[in-house]
């Protein structure tokens, strides 16, 4: 029974903190990601819609909502100009229906 209990917190725990309130740093070095912006949708591995709301934030649904705490955040991303440095390609939409992984 208490294997049990622990598995589900561990799955639960897990599913959190997949969840992408994001917040950008100004070092690589502590960045969870190493962001690439694309110019071209084709070209991502993530569609990206910018939210207002912390509650629309869903785990790699491409919903983004910014948060200014660091502590709040679940992923902290460097923005790179560089493709090759990049572990992420996203491409920013207008459109909530378009955000996901590509």
């Amino acid at each position: 029974m208490k294997y049990i209990i622990f598995i589900a917190i561990l799955l639960l725990s897990f599913s959190f903190s997949k969840a992408q309130k994001v917040i950008k740093t100004s070092y690589k070095s502590e960045a969870d990601k190493i962001i690439y912006v694309t110019e071209y949708k084709s070209e991502a591995d993530m569609i990206v819609y910018e939210t207002k709301y912390k509650s629309e934030a869903k785990p790699y649904s491409g919903i983004w909502f910014w948060t200014e705490y660091k502590s709040e955040a679940d992923w902290k991303v460097f923005f790179t100009k560089y493709k090759s440095e990049a572990n992420l390609k996203v491409y920013f939409t207008k459109y909530k229906s378009e955000a996901g992984m590509n």
